[in-house]
């Protein structure tokens, strides 16, 4: 089972502020950076595999994770900084890695921190990266400085030129190396795959809970990338050994699980449950407008993929001779474990969107901001993972109620 501390450490990404040296019209905080990167990171990665470069996508959603869990424990030391540390003071900046292993290594398993130590030697020069995870990490360091880019000209528009020139000076630096990735000259360039972004960038904007005060509030992005490491850590905790294409299918399925919403908005779940008929009417509502407005902005080697990630995404599914079928648990594991399958635990991405939905009310409740919507969510998410219920080998009633303890 998911440590409930380590849930809690990685749900502080949605508290870390951004840019706090600056004006800034909206929030601008670590989790919906992450889940920005991760999307820029599919989309380049994408075009590469068009290019019929092979790319690590296992290695790149483990990456995210690590990046993001030594952001949480760094929050207080800027990126130059770490930077100087790196080039100039070696021997502290390894320690420094070594301090936040340490804060991780009671709240994960030994595999799972193996991998974290073996990343953060990767990113620190004393470990080589793997040949067949170097396109990967270019990939992911390309969505990394891009993404930065993107926050920074929102925040040009508030801010004065002389606040900003030094820092994009140096981004478009940084960006340099990575000018050969077509995806990224695409955006850049301001091209389909551009407006493409656009769209998933409005999902920054939306706020989750959005009839209640909370605390911290929480946006649509942010809540999809954390759902997509709920989504790798349950797989990890299910018992089965899942193929190399099913663990990659079940973060990003995780983490474009809300992307119409770009689109259509969040219709909060009251609503969604007003009348028996009115959750099929309106799923079938949001995939006629994502088809006509977001998935033209797509590029036609990825729209399908994402389209199999998107429709009847809290299904058990595969893909058998390019018609995709519901499927039980048990077939899942026994029949479809390959990567020929492309199999997706849809079931386990609704029970880690709900465990999000949990965590994001009773933060609240705990912090002291709660009202009627926020105790009746908590409540109705415990009575639905009652004492004993399981999903895709997780027992769901008892992680729920371990994490509201």
């Amino acid at each position: 089972m998911i440590d409930k501390k380590f849930a809690l450490r990685i749900f502080e990404g949605f508290s870390i502020q951004r840019w706090n040296d600056l004006i800034r019209p909206f929030d601008l905080v670590e989790m919906d950076k992450a889940g920005e990167k991760m999307m820029i990171a599919y989309i380049i990665g994408k075009f590469e595999e068009h290019k019929n470069v092979k790319i690590d996508w296992e290695w790149i959603a483990y990456a995210s994770l690590f990046d993001l869990l030594r952001k949480i424990a760094l929050c207080d030391i800027k990126a130059p900084v770490q930077q100087l540390l790196k080039r100039e003071y070696i021997s502290e900046y390894l320690k420094l890695d070594e301090w936040v292993l340490n804060q991780y290594k009671p709240l994960i398993d030994d595999e799972l921190f193996s991998r974290f130590t073996i990343y953060m030697g990767q990113k620190a020069g004393t470990f080589p990266i793997p040949e067949k995870s170097a396109a990967a990490c270019r990939v992911l360091s390309a969505a990394h400085k891009y993404s930065t880019m993107r926050e920074l000209q929102m925040l040009a528009l508030v801010n004065e030129r002389e606040r900003l020139i030094k820092v994009e000076t140096e981004l478009q630096a940084q960006l340099q190396p990575y000018l050969d990735l077509e995806g990224l000259q695409m955006m850049l360039m301001h091209q389909k795959t551009y407006d493409f972004l656009l769209k998933i960038e409005q999902l920054r904007f939306q706020t989750r809970w959005n009839q209640t005060p909370r605390v911290p509030n929480t946006s649509v992005l942010g809540h999809s990338y954390f759902v997509a490491v709920m989504t790798l850590l349950l797989s990890r905790e299910t018992g089965v050994k899942m193929c190399s294409r099913r663990v990659i299918n079940n973060f990003f399925s995780g983490l474009f699980h809300d992307l119409p919403e770009a689109v259509t908005r969040d219709i909060i779940s009251p609503v969604k449950q007003a009348t028996d008929r009115l959750p099929s009417i309106v799923k079938r509502i949001e995939d006629e407008i994502a088809g006509r407005e977001l998935f033209p902005l797509m590029e036609d080697f990825f729209a399908g993929e994402l389209a199999y990630y998107t429709n009847d995404e809290f299904t058990n599914r595969i893909k058998e001779k390019d018609t995709v079928k519901h499927v039980s648990w048990e077939d899942l594991n026994a029949r479809y474990n390959d990567n020929s399958f492309e199999p997706i635990d849809g079931k386990l991405v609704r029970v880690a969107d709900h465990l999000a939905a949990l965590l994001e009310a009773s933060s609240s409740i705990k912090h002291g901001i709660t009202s009627e919507h926020l105790e009746s969510g908590k409540q109705s998410l415990l009575e639905h993972y009652a004492t004993g219920k399981v999903i895709n080998g997780i027992d769901a009633g008892k992680l729920f109620r371990v994490i509201v303890e």
